[in-house]
């Protein structure tokens, strides 16, 4: 639910809701070969969700196989098993870019060293949405940037 007009997540295609209950869940996993073969992870709540499905789409196109995280409430992932974090989560994937309009803050203990955060440290700005994303960043080619730059890091 939200007040601006976001495309519909064609759930034929991504996972269902369900996993929502748990705070975060895989939404789209980068290989439906092997789950857990990605390179970068990407976090999204709410409205920026659809902007990292499209990076992931983007990336995928550049060799890069990226997992969307849906994560409505961090609240409630912290509070599920470490198994179940991990599965999400995994630790072997240093690189990952979270995906917020609002502050990095909470995101940085999901990121690591290696994290990128796409943020937005300020408040105070009146426009429509897509306006505002564009103008502070919160673009597909943005997010493909920081998947990039994550994953450089990770690989020194």
């Amino acid at each position: 639910m939200s007040r601006q007009n976001l495309p519909v997540i064609d759930r034929s295609r991504y996972e269902s809701t369900s996993g929502s209950k748990y705070g975060a869940y895989v939404l789209s996993h980068a290989d439906n070969s092997d789950q857990n073969n990605c390179q970068v992870i990407l976090i999204a709540t709410g409205s920026e969700v659809y902007l990292a499905l499209s990076a992931q789409e983007e990336l995928l196109s550049k060799g890069i196989k990226a997992r969307v995280v849906s994560a409505p409430c961090l609240e409630w992932f912290m509070e599920q098993p470490a198994s179940y974090r991990e599965q999400v989560l995994p630790n072997v994937v240093k690189a990952r870019v979270s995906i917020e309009a609002g502050i990095a803050q909470p995101w940085y203990r999901f990121l690591g060293d290696a994290g990128v955060a796409v943020s937005l440290e300020h408040f105070g700005a009146s426009a429509s949405a897509p306006l505002l994303f564009k103008e502070f960043g919160f673009t597909v080619e943005n997010i493909v940037k920081a998947a990039k730059e994550s994953i450089a890091k990770v690989n020194g």
